[in-house]
């Protein structure tokens, strides 16, 4: 009999030892994932301190921005000031949501007066309202002057779950620059402003398309993730301690 026991307590020694391998595996994982939430809970702190700083700036002239950009190439919700005119037909249209109903943002190119060009999201239009024609008076004629915020371009898809851009029908899943102006029926060797402007909400004429949809209130739950991860770490070591203590208080 005594020789079955120990035979059975000598089997359960490496399945002991296997658990008890994979718990701290698993602990190292818990611990890594709570830190690096924590790394993103700071880097998601210092980019809403300068998403803050830069919205409640002053609008500085379209060549103060392009220069920052030239430096740093960063001019993300940078405010910025620029007069041109419109070239309506060659509206892009970016499939997106505001208030609860899908659309699409009016990206359209603005003709300066060095005769470059800058596209320009004046804002969105509801799904329906696609086409220019059923929003004439939308279609501003002659020079205006957008304030706005400087947005970044992509260099790449943001991600693979998104469709491809359907240029054929004008419709945007990501925000390709070059493709935009590419197909909006601009002059042979156009030159192109190397980034976007958001407008900003002043009203346009007929209400459409709506300005100010500029999402800069980033979510930021990466203190309680972090929390969750190092609270599943401590109950997981709670667990591997009482394990470990075990076979001392059966001895």
């Amino acid at each position: 009999m005594s020789d079955t026991i120990v035979a059975g307590a000598g089997r359960s020694r490496p399945r002991s030892a296997l658990l008890l391998g994979l718990g701290l595996v698993l602990f190292a994982i818990l611990l890594g994932l709570g830190t690096w939430q924590v790394q993103r809970l700071h880097w998601k702190e210092d980019l809403l301190a300068t998403i803050d700083k830069r919205t409640h700036a002053a609008p500085l002239p379209l060549a103060d921005i392009e220069k920052e950009f030239a430096a740093s190439h960063d001019v993300e919700y940078m405010p910025v000031t620029v007069t041109g005119t419109f070239l309506h037909q060659g509206e892009r249209h970016f499939f997106s949501t505001w208030e609860g109903d899908s659309g699409f943002n009016v990206y359209t190119p603005l003709k300066l007066d060095d005769g470059r060009f800058v596209l320009v999201n004046r804002g969105f239009v509801p799904y329906d309202l696609k086409d220019p024609a059923k929003r004439p008076k939308g279609e501003v004629a002659g020079q205006v002057t957008v304030t706005g915020l400087a947005r970044n371009p992509l260099p790449a898809k943001p991600s693979m779950m998104l469709p491809d851009n359907d240029v054929a029908k004008n419709i945007f899943f990501w925000k390709d620059r070059d493709v935009m102006a590419a197909t909006a029926g601009l002059p042979a060797g156009f030159l192109l402003v190397p980034f976007f402007i958001d407008a900003d909400k002043t009203p346009n004429p007929g209400g459409l398309p709506v300005g100010g949809v500029t999402i800069i209130d980033l979510p930021n739950n990466h203190l309680q993730y972090a929390v969750t991860w190092y609270g599943l770490a401590a109950a997981l070591a709670a667990v591997l301690i009482l394990r470990l203590r075990r076979p001392a208080k059966q001895a």
